[in-house]
């Protein structure tokens, strides 16, 4: 199937329902486009939880090698890595406590995109968090 984001309405509602973000490839390099959106997501209140094996902190929190190594509750799953990883990506997905995958501009993967949609996720692509939260919520 066609990838199809949800409606700004819907994407409102997870946005306003979220409290964590765990973020995948997130960056400890202030440079890194991961790394500016997840400071103004955390400015914002929500709790940033990063996923990546590089790292053993960002942002003050601690670092998680993988999406199944995290030992708290994930509201949503937000990817900044390459298209291709988002199948591998998709499968830990399923094993979390999350049911929201967004993965950021740029990036789209139908058969994560499908994976993901059989088992009942909210799954948003090729857009960012920020520019939605920016139009949504404030």
């Amino acid at each position: 199937m066609a990838i199809e984001n949800p409606s700004n309405d819907e994407v409102k509602q997870v946005l306003q329902e979220s409290k964590s973000i765990a973020v995948v490839g997130l960056s400890d390099n202030p440079a890194r486009t991961s790394y500016q959106i997840s400071k103004i997501m955390q400015d914002k209140g929500y709790k940033i939880i990063p996923v990546n094996p590089m790292v053993d902190e960002v942002l003050g929190e601690k670092s998680f090698p993988s999406l199944l190594d995290v030992d708290e509750p994930i509201d949503i799953i937000n990817v900044f890595r390459r298209s291709e990883y988002l199948p591998a990506i998709a499968k830990e997905a399923a094993e979390t406590t999350s049911n929201v995958f967004w993965a950021q501009l740029g990036v789209t993967n139908e058969e994560a995109y499908n994976y993901l949609k059989e088992r009942d996720f909210t799954v948003i692509m090729d857009t960012c968090i920020k520019v939605s939260h920016a139009m949504l919520i404030n």
